[in-house]
């Protein structure tokens, strides 16, 4: 039987086809889940169409969400709840920082910069979360909430206040994991190493970063193939990780186990 044969699942980020949430929608399809996308409002849904169409499946919904309105998120809930009686699982990969938090500017960025990408891109987790929560607690198997990361862990050239978000994403969760364990929902996170999207391709120095990660890897990484963070977060959403939460699981070629290049 398919990995996630019967899942109902709420994806979210699904920009381009090189996208990781790309991947995981159409490998969540294949292994046999029902998808819901969501996007962000300003994100032409004629594009957002054409590219769902290239999934394996039709997408039961597409529906716009700004994440930092409770409004909208209230919305994204009735819209769900009226094409399914529960939600197996949530990806949440959403970030977003304004171009003066990124690119060497970290000292002279003004707070409302920085409010913006703390609000996207963490505290948007426990919103989309809490406002999918009584969908998700009446998954038949438990719950499961998944959202991107990037080592937050130490400080990257140029990542800057992204780097802060993402760390207050990782403390989100395992907050999120405390308090929804009891309810059955898991709530982890999936440290990926970098991948040639439009996302990631928005960021000064990326490519700096994306070439010499190959070269520290143990297992090697190609920044132009998502599928291997994917495989991992549909294995998150499965019933086989139904003993794990708050866990914030690297998926990027062992980069973050060594601390200088082996070749």
């Amino acid at each position: 039987m398919p990995l996630l044969e019967g899942k109902r699942l709420v994806i979210s980020g699904v920009l381009t086809e090189d996208s990781i949430a790309y991947a995981v929608a159409a490998m969540a399809m294949r292994q046999g889940a029902e998808i819901i996308l969501t996007n962000a409002p300003g994100r032409p849904s004629s594009i957002m169409g054409r590219i769902a169409k290239r999934l394996p499946a039709e997408p039961v919904d597409l529906v716009p969400v700004d994440v930092t309105s409770e409004d909208d998120i209230r919305q994204l809930h009735d819209t769900v709840a009226g094409q399914w009686g529960h939600v197996d699982g949530v990806l949440h990969a959403i970030a977003y920082a304004p171009e003066a938090a990124l690119g060497g500017n970290f000292l002279n960025t003004a707070w409302e910069d920085v409010a913006t990408a703390m609000h996207v891109s963490a505290f948007s987790l426990k919103a989309m979360t809490v406002g999918l929560q009584p969908l998700l607690e009446k998954a038949p198997t438990g719950g499961s909430v998944v959202s991107l990361d990037f080592d937050a862990t130490v400080a990257w050239p140029v990542y800057d206040w992204m780097g802060v978000a993402k760390a207050a994403l990782e403390s989100t969760t395992r907050y999120l994991a405390r308090d929804l364990g009891p309810v059955g929902i898991r709530v982890n996170t999936v440290n990926a190493g970098p991948i040639r999207s439009m996302a990631g391709k928005s960021i000064p120095g990326f490519d700096g970063l994306a070439d010499n990660w190959d070269k520290q890897a143990p297992l090697g990484w190609d920044t132009k193939d998502a599928e291997p963070v994917a495989g991992p977060v549909a294995f998150l959403f499965s019933e086989l990780s139904r003993g794990i939460t708050g866990t914030v699981l690297h998926v990027d070629g062992g980069y973050h186990a060594l601390g200088a290049p082996i070749r």
